[in-house]
């Protein structure tokens, strides 16, 4: 795999699965130093794909109705207006889907609780002795920044390591809670309001998308994310301020063309790469959501919400409703 794809990691976590931090950071938004020219090529490459743009949309066959957020999981001033401008469409639903709800989280926590082994080392050797001193000794330091001492480092497991790779220690150190993020917001005001949550697939979909790594890609995506350590707070600043620019899609392609100037990698072989990771961490999962949106929309108005890179794509789930005779339209919040 590309060796910077595992700063695709740090774009698909903080975008789309649920992180243990706040995001306080004050980085440089890379967009704005780079080139027209460079911008231009990866805007170009972004607008290719269906629905590249907007994180807010509403979905209607007929009688149906599914109103659709594309979310950033972390803290956030700017979700107020969102949340404010949403709370309508929440209320007024049938059902909620969000990734994971309330009964979700919970059992997850019974998992790990039930089988540490999901998130630690409790068989062979530990990280400090398994990596080379040259990855070690890089990582430990990179999560002792982070707060985490490195005898609890060595015991984690590589996807746990990994998602904490993907927050920068600016967001870590301020971590006060969990954090609710917009996906938050939208479950207290169903429930607020009456309304049920359920989630849009099991609990354990995050180990499943771990499990399909070997561990040799996942050693690789520890050494390519260590590798551009120093810039975590630039692409995390870059990555959120997309976010609230409804442009997900243009972060996502901006770690691509990183990718391309990478030494001793064709084109080809990026692209594979990141077919790959998308396919892994958001199409198979998309389209196992619509039969669940599609059913719940059946019965009543739908609200979901979801991680923003999910929405856009060939298999985004934007186009595939499209395919299944919605039609969209974007809300102007």
């Amino acid at each position: 795999m590309s060796r910077l794809l595992s700063a695709l990691t740090t774009l698909v976590l903080s975008l789309g699965l649920a992180l243990p931090a706040s995001a306080t950071c004050a980085g440089r938004n890379l967009f704005t130093e780079m080139t027209p020219e460079r911008r231009a090529e990866i805007e170009a490459s972004a607008a290719e794909f269906p629905f590249a743009t907007g994180n807010f949309w509403r979905a209607t066959r007929g009688d149906e109705v599914i109103t659709i957020a594309g979310t950033y999981h972390f803290d956030d001033p700017r979700h107020a207006p969102n949340i404010a401008a949403l709370t309508p469409h929440i209320t007024a639903a049938t059902t909620v889907l969000v990734e994971a709800g309330p009964e979700e989280e919970k059992a997850l926590m019974a998992h790990i609780a039930q089988d540490p082994s999901t998130m630690v080392i409790t068989e062979g050797l530990p990280l400090n002795q398994r990596l080379p001193t040259e990855v070690w000794d890089p990582l430990k330091k990179a999560l002792s920044d982070r707060g985490i001492p490195p005898f609890m480092t060595a015991k984690f497991q590589p996807w746990y390591v990994l998602t904490l790779l993907s927050i920068p220690p600016c967001a870590m150190t301020t971590m006060t809670e969990k954090p609710k993020g917009l996906d938050g917001a939208v479950i207290d005001t169903a429930l607020a309001a009456g309304v049920p949550v359920r989630g849009l697939e099991p609990f354990d979909t995050l180990f499943t998308i771990f499990d399909g790594m070997t561990p040799e890609e996942l050693t690789e995506m520890l050494v390519s994310t260590l590798a551009i350590e120093e810039m975590s707070e630039d692409y995390f600043t870059t990555l959120v301020d997309s976010y609230f620019a409804g442009e997900s899609r243009k972060a996502w392609e901006l770690m691509r063309f990183v990718s391309y100037d990478l030494p001793g990698y064709t084109r080809d072989q990026i692209d594979a790469d990141f077919a790959r990771m998308e396919e892994l961490v958001s199409s198979s999962r998309n389209r196992a959501w619509i039969p669940v949106l599609t059913e719940a929309a059946a019965q009543g108005p739908v609200f979901t919400a979801f991680g923003a890179l999910h929405l856009s794509g060939e298999d985004g789930v934007l186009n595939l409703l499209q395919k299944e005779g919605f039609t969209l339209e974007e809300l102007p919040l």
